[in-house]
């Protein structure tokens, strides 16, 4: 259709330097609803996502592993288990895979670099600074945390050798006008930390090339360079559409850029939505339309690491439980745009209670009653209740709110939006009891408008529920009969009702089986464990002190409440903002509170619910502790990032010590 809207959607390109883990599922999952949901409007949408494959990183593991890198990456993308096998497992619906050793890329690449240089904005010149291995990345001294990489804590080495640089400072200013003057970057509190932490400071030129190891791109002009990481990275969102390559049709790229949304980790915004837009601005092309930085899975409140040997396989859990039930739990739980704190009983926890307990209840019971007491299909001769019209009414609105939280990617809000029908569904089944009515055969057609309505709010719900867990949707419509794709389209679920009253339902299998929750618990837990053991025993000497946080005490003493003065000098204490304020419906001693600390907001929960109210805490300024690690709380519902400092009173009250308005959010308190 000539005039069907577009959407181009991407996931960050991954870096295969071994197996995939439960984050880089999360980020690709959420795309793929994304993209799903956008074709279930009608939209013409390309979906792109892929691997980031050069660099000395994975120079170094195909050689310890006796291969030459080509190889190495194969089999990690290619390969049995690899990335293209679970994407596909997980259902996800990319309509372009680039990897960055495509030819058409690498000479795009080629062409690309060129153009900068003949502009004036690559430049040769000799690089010093410290280098970080496992992140390609070169640091100044001045944004090291405790001497080592801000981004992974790992140590750094001190780098030298010739190289060409990108005029990235040029570009400082109009790239500051596009963060704090749009909404490019989302959400919005990730602004602050990119102008604050990295354009205010003074934006160096940055590195674009590599003499000291070979597995890259070559510049063409100067062979003995090989282009570094961004330059290689970023542009696969435009060379997968055919730019400055022949590989794809020029009409893609004319088509679908600018990128509606980049959806990426919080850990490479800095890239996305600083370096990016500049590159884009040099080679004079239009920018996304947004960029969108997610938070991470955490584990035991800290992020995944293979090194640490917590990660979490998303294979072990999709084959265990069904993708579909993964998928639903990784949108469902945490908010998207912040961190969330994975944990195995969650995820079950929510399969039983959301999918086990409501919709493959609700789906069951309705089935057979259908075929217990009309043969499955219902009598058009149907009469209307009281009991009816809330039903109708929530079924009828969901799309509009449906769709509310989806153009803002509150995933969770959706799914939310829809399981309040569903709830309100197995209700209705209780206020109306059509076992009841069923033992009177004069009542048998409010039975079939009672069936009726359960069926069409399972349509209008499973319809909306396909982004998210496609092959069970599938299988819902085929037990409520519903093959004609109209029924399962966008517009069929504006109005109730779309079902032929005379409808055909089919009692089939149980879509989603109930957890025996402790047994499971423990066999996973017994897995980790080995999982853990085996990461472990894995790592030499030096990997393992490199896992360790820079600041770690030499030895953990389990059972001493004391510590060494020099451990207590570790804590940071910084002023914050108190922006909001809530009481809390799971604790009666915690307050919610959104602290910004100078860089952004901050989660903390708060035991000072009995002596503060909430309004009275808005505005206020506190001291915090900064460098907390993550806890998760309220059974990994939240997760605290900090603590307010506060003292006791002799009366067994609680002491706020408030700072002047005057007083600057993120301050270090000595």
């Amino acid at each position: 259709m000539e005039n069907q809207k577009k959407f181009y959607i991407t996931t960050p390109i991954y870096y295969p330097s071994d197996k995939l883990h439960i984050g880089h599922t999360y980020c690709t999952v959420a795309t793929d609803a994304m993209a799903r949901y956008k074709r279930l409007q009608g939209y013409k949408v390309m979906f792109l996502t892929g691997t980031d494959e050069h660099g000395l990183k994975i120079e170094q593991k195909a050689e310890a592993a006796g291969v030459t890198p080509q190889q190495f990456v194969d089999n990690i993308v290619e390969g049995p288990r690899g990335v293209k096998d679970l994407w596909k497992l997980m259902e996800i619906s990319y309509d372009r895979f680039i990897r960055t050793t495509d030819d058409y890329h690498v000479s795009a690449i080629q062409k690309i670099f060129k153009k900068m240089y003949d502009k004036g904005d690559i430049y040769k010149g000799t690089y010093k600074g410290k280098y970080c291995t496992p992140c390609e990345s070169f640091w100044t001294e001045s944004q090291l945390v405790n001497g080592c990489c801000p981004d992974c804590g790992r140590p750094v080495v001190d780098a030298e050798e010739e190289a060409y640089f990108f005029r990235l400072s040029k570009y400082a200013d109009r790239v500051r006008d596009l963060l704090v003057n749009t909404d490019f970057l989302q959400p919005r509190s990730r602004v602050n930390e990119m102008v604050n932490n990295f354009i205010d400071k003074g934006l160096e030129d940055l590195c674009v090339s590599r003499t000291s190891f070979n597995w890259g791109i070559p510049v063409n002009f100067d062979p003995k360079h090989v282009v570094y990481v961004w330059i290689d990275a970023l542009f696969n969102y435009t060379t997968a559409l055919g730019f400055m390559n022949d590989r794809y049709p020029d009409s893609d790229y004319e088509t679908f850029w600018p990128a509606d949304v980049h959806f990426v980790g919080k850990e490479i915004v800095r890239f996305h939505s600083i370096i990016w837009p500049a590159m884009l601005m040099s080679m004079e092309m239009p920018l996304p339309k947004h960029v969108f930085g997610h938070g991470w899975l955490l584990l035991d409140g800290g992020k995944m690491s293979k090194s640490k040997g917590n990660v979490v396989d998303p294979y072990i859990l999709a084959e265990r439980y069904s993708a579909d039930a993964l998928r639903y739990f990784l949108l469902r739980d945490f908010p998207f745009g912040t961190d969330g704190n994975f944990s195995n009983e969650l995820l079950i926890n929510r399969i039983n209670m959301d999918l086990a307990n409501d919709l493959g209840n609700l789906l069951s019971r309705t089935t057979a009653m259908a075929d217990k007491y009309f043969g499955g299909t219902l009598p058009a001769d149907q009469q209307e209740g009281p009991e009816d019209a809330e039903l109708l009414a929530m079924a009828g609105a969901l799309r509009g709110k449906y769709e509310a939280q989806m153009e803002k990617y509150a995933f969770q809000n959706a799914l939310a939006e829809v399981f309040n029908v569903i709830a309100r569904a197995n209700k209705y089944i209780d206020e109306t009891a059509p076992w009841v009515l069923a033992k009177d055969e004069a009542k048998k057609p409010r039975l079939a408008r009672v069936l009726y309505n359960l069926a069409e709010t399972l349509r209008i719900c499973a319809t909306l529920l396909q982004p998210f867990m496609p092959a069970a949707c599938d299988k819902i419509f085929a037990q409520l009969g519903v093959t004609d794709a109209g029924l399962r389209s966008w517009d069929s679920v504006a109005v109730f009702g779309a079902m032929p009253a005379a409808c055909t339902l089919h009692k089939g299998e149980n879509i989603f089986p109930r957890i025996d929750a402790k047994k499971e618990l423990a066999e996973l837990e017994a897995m980790e464990a080995a999982q853990k053991a085996a990461a472990q025993a894995a790592l030499s000497n030096e990997e393992k002190a490199a896992a360790q946080p820079a600041d770690a005490p030499a030895e953990i003493i389990d059972h001493e409440p004391e510590i060494s003065f020099d451990d207590f000098m570790k804590t940071e204490l910084r002023v914050g903002e108190i922006r909001a304020a809530e009481a809390m419906k799971e604790s009666k001693k915690l307050l919610h509170l959104t602290v910004f600390d100078g860089e952004r907001e901050r989660c903390i929960l708060s035991g000072i619910a009995k002596w503060y109210k909430p309004e009275d805490l808005v505005g206020k300024k506190v001291a915090i502790v900064a460098n907390l690690a993550p806890r998760p709380m309220m059974k990994g519902k939240y997760v605290s990032e900090g603590m307010i400092v506060a003292a006791d009173t002799a009366d067994g009250g609680c002491i706020i010590p408030f700072f002047p308005a005057e007083a600057q959010a993120g301050s270090r308190i000595h």
